[in-house]
Order: C-alpha cells, then sequence, then structure tokens
C-alpha cells in the first residue's frame, strides 16, 4: 500500500471515530503542551522567582563584610571596585552592589533623630529588590551625579515626618539638606526599615569622615548557584585585596526550606505531566484494542481480499501514530499559547531554541508513545485467520 493511502485512510479512520478517541487526545494535548510549557519557561520562572526572594527571606543574597569593630586598634578595610567586579564575573551571580553604614543626625523641627544611613551604589536596588511605596527610590543618575538626596524605611519616615507619603520634602542630615526622594519598602523583614538611604558619592562627599563600603550584596540567578559562589568568594576577595576578617553570611536554613519547597513543587509538576503522557500512552492502546475488535470482520474481508499481515499491520500502526501525533500537534499549539500568556504577564522571554528543542522532544515521545502503544494491537490485527475473522459477529 502506499504511503500517501496509507496516511489518508487512517486519518480518515481517526477522524471517523473522533468521539471514541477524544479522552486520548485530550490527555495527549495537555500532557505535550504541560511538558513544553514547564521545560520552556521553567528556567525563566525560576529566575524570575528568584529575583524576588527578599519576600520570603532573601535566600539568594550573599551578604559580605569586614568585621572593623573587631579590633579597633586595627587598619579598617572596605570593599574595592575591582573585588566587586571581580566577584560579579563569577558564574552564577546576577548582580553586586557595595554599600557602607554609618551613623547620621536629622533635624526637623527642633527635634534631633539619630539612625544608620546607608550608603548606596547604583546597583543596589537591582540587588536588593526594594520597591518604593511612595515617591520613587533613588535613580542611578543621582548617585553618578552625587546629588543630595536620600530614601527613608517607613519606620524613620513616620517618626520623623508623622507620615510615610514624604517624597520631594528636605531633610536636614549631619547639617546638610537633603531632598528626601520617596518610602522604601520591603524593609521590613530585613531590618532596615528604620534606617535612612543615600548615593554612596554623595555619603563619602558630605557626611563627616570617609563612609567605608564595608559591605558588599551579592544576587545569585538561582537558590541552586548560592553554595558555590559563597564558597569562592572569599579566594576571589583575596586576589584582589586583603581579606582580613571577612565575613559571608548566608541564609543557610532559610535556602534549604525553599530548596526542599521548590523540589516538591518541581515534583509533582513534573509527575502530572508524566502521568498525563502514561494516561494517553494507555488510551492509545485500549481505544486501538478496541478498534481491533470492532472491526475484526474487516479485516477479515480485506485478508480475503488479499492485504497482507504486514498490510494489516501498517495501518492499525498508522492510525495510533496519526492520533498521538495529531494530539502532539494539538499539545504543541496549547503550550505555544500558554508560553506566550505567561510571558507577557510575567514580563519574561524565554529562549526560542529552547521551545524548538522542546518541540522536537515533545514529537519524538509522541512517536515513541504511538508506536509503543498501537504496536500490540496492530500485531493481533495481523495475524487474525481470515475465516475466523470474516465469521466474527
Amino acid at each position: 500500500m502506499r504511503l500517501d493511502d496509507l496516511l489518508r485512510i487512517s486519518i480518515r479512520q481517526v477522524i471517523r471515530h473522533r468521539r471514541r478517541y477524544w479522552g486520548v487526545v485530550l490527555a495527549i494535548t495537555l500532557g505535550v503542551a504541560g511538558f513544553i510549557t514547564v521545560i520552556t519557561m521553567g528556567r525563566d520562572v525560576k529566575q524570575n522567582f528568584n529575583q524576588n526572594l527578599v519576600l520570603i527571606g532573601g535566600v539568594t543574597i550573599i551578604r559580605c563584610s569586614f568585621d572593623n569593630d573587631r579590633d579597633r586598634l586595627s587598619r579598617r578595610y572596605w570593599f574595592h571596585t575591582q573585588t566587586a567586579a571581580a566577584i560579579g564575573k563569577i558564574p552564577g551571580v546576577q548582580a553586586v552592589s557595595l554599600a557602607g553604614f554609618r551613623p547620621a543626625n536629622a533635624s526637623r523641627q527642633q527635634q534631633q533623630f539619630h539612625f544608620m544611613v546607608v550608603a548606596i551604589d547604583d546597583n543596589f536596588w537591582k540587588v536588593r529588590s526594594f520597591w518604593p511605596t511612595s515617591g520613587a527610590l533613588i535613580s542611578v543618575e543621582a548617585i553618578h551625579e552625587r546629588q543630595r538626596v536620600c530614601a527613608l524605611g517607613a519606620n524613620l519616615a513616620r517618626k520623623i515626618f508623622g507620615h510615610e507619603d514624604v517624597a520631594g520634602k528636605t531633610l536636614e542630615i549631619d547639617h546638610e539638606l537633603y531632598q528626601v526622594t520617596g518610602t522604601v519598602g520591603g524593609l521590613a523583614e530585613t531590618g532596615l526599615a528604620d534606617f535612612a538611604f543615600m548615593p554612596l558619592t554623595t555619603a563619602q562627599d558630605r557626611l563627616p569622615g570617609f563612609t567605608l563600603a564595608d559591605r558588599l550584596y551579592v544576587r545569585c540567578r538561582t537558590w541552586d548557584d548560592v553554595p558555590e559562589v559563597a564558597k569562592v568568594i572569599p579566594a576571589v576577595v583575596q586576589d584582589n585585596q586583603n581579606a582580613a576578617n571577612l565575613q559571608v553570611e548566608v541564609s543557610w536554613e532559610a535556602l534549604a526550606h525553599v530548596r526542599k519547597v521548590a523540589f516538591w513543587i518541581e515534583f509533582f509538576v513534573y509527575l502530572s505531566v508524566t502521568a498525563t503522557l502514561i494516561l494517553g500512552g494507555v488510551g492509545i492502546w485500549v481505544v486501538m484494542m478496541a478498534a481491533v475488535r470492532s472491526r475484526t470482520r474487516e479485516i477479515g474481508l480485506k485478508k480475503a481480499m488479499g492485504a497482507e499481515d504486514r498490510d494489516i499491520l501498517s495501518q492499525f500502526l498508522t492510525e495510533s501514530l496519526c492520533l498521538s501525533l495529531g494530539s502532539a500537534f494539538m499539545g504543541i499549539g496549547l503550550g505555544r499559547l500558554l508560553i506566550e500568556i505567561t510571558s507577557r504577564r510575567m514580563g519574561i522571554q524565554p529562549p526560542e531554541e529552547l521551545f524548538l528543542t522542546c518541540l522536537i522532544l515533545g514529537l519524538i515521545f509522541a512517536l515513541v508513545l504511538g508506536l509503543g502503544a498501537g504496536l500490540y494491537p496492530s500485531i493481533q490485527a495481523s495475524r487474525m485467520e481470515v475465516v475466523a475473522a470474516t465469521r466474527y459477529e
């Protein structure tokens, strides 16, 4: 039998008995769509989730500092810019930020307030994932231009001004006037709600003494990168400057908890996709066996008219492949739709080559599924005796 005739007959049989096959088609379609969506979006969703882990403890952030208070008579150390640049080149590192902490005083309406100032660079907001609850954060331009601006934690804003809507107001800090850009959110979990933020460049210019950039924050791409990055940071620092009194802090307990939760989530997602595909394979086997039984007389008549065993085998096996591959193509279309919707909602764009790879894997799996589930029923059909098949009721 010619290949085009075989395909035409098989597709016509699948369409003719579509009501019998709809459950199988649905299972394979959902399985392939889930497989493509999970694999294609998995990396970007995971990275997007990691970027916002400040909400559950900031487990992808590594905090490095120099314990300059251990021995006040010894030399004080701070992180050099070349050290930060070298750490930023470590595989798995997304961003690095330098910061310095120092006490400051502010006066308003003849009242004095004492608090800590966090002097930040232009990567600080990207690394820590804070956001403005009112007004705006300190801009990159303000940092580069050494402007006299500051942002306040919510608690500090309420203490000084009585409310959080402080954008545009002026505040005298250590006898210098600063314009407040806004109030910073996401600080309650990090203990910074009573702190003020200003450009590191401005703090070094205008606050009394020298503001040391003795804190360094490292944002890892995913939680899987944290252990390895934390392990190599001391050696990288030592290669670029003196690493005396260096401290590297990681939220190990929170990291272990997040990784455990993420593992079980991924496990159940992949388990559900696999179970759906297996059910689709079982469904193909069941419906093909039913098709063989219901078409026993048809098989007998074809054999009586000269059809060979391999012709019957090819026909039923092709029907099984048409069923699995047709469902796979529908799953690919549904998966692409889900990827587009998810990408737009989350503001990410997965690599196109990854989608194409998943598409090919989905088709290969559907091909194997169709062959594996349809082979036995096809063999059963091809081995029927002509006389018994023609007399079958």
